[in-house]
């Protein structure tokens, strides 16, 4: 397998609301719901840096697509890091999640190895690390 992540995939219990947060709130840029048309099939992606995408999909479908049961998850199974060119975006970013309807769970704060952080979740717990690493700085595109 080659390292090559494409898209990032969240199951959301509302998906409207789930894309306004993403889209009214963060800023995210997106064509909104596409694929109405197919059973299990309404998805939201968002343009990320790199190429990526993030989607959005209703857990009962992503439940129906993979053959899952529709399980509760926890927030700390995994976070999204969101890494910023330079200390004050954080402090930037945490406002703009919180204004928008983000639970902040730990308030930005110096961290271990020399950074600045903080985690917020979106209204379905899925966590978010928003940090900015002096030794593992993002190239912009």
């Amino acid at each position: 397998m080659k390292a090559r992540i494409s898209v990032l995939t969240l199951g959301v219990a509302n998906l409207e609301r789930s894309l306004a947060f993403y889209r009214d709130g963060l800023k995210l840029p997106t064509q909104g719901i596409v694929g109405r048309e197919f059973e299990h099939g309404a998805v939201a992606f968002f343009d990320l840096a790199s190429g990526v995408k993030l989607a959005l999909w209703a857990q009962e479908d992503l439940a129906h697509d993979s053959g899952l049961k529709k399980a509760s998850g926890s927030s700390t199974s995994f976070s999204i890091g969101h890494n910023v060119s330079d200390r004050r975006e954080v402090d930037e970013v945490m406002e703009q999640a919180r204004v928008a309807g983000a639970n902040i769970v730990k308030p930005a704060q110096e961290t271990f190895y020399g950074g600045y952080a903080g985690y917020f979740t979106d209204p379905d717990g899925h966590l978010w690390e928003v940090v900015w690493n002096p030794a593992n700085l993002p190239q912009d595109d």
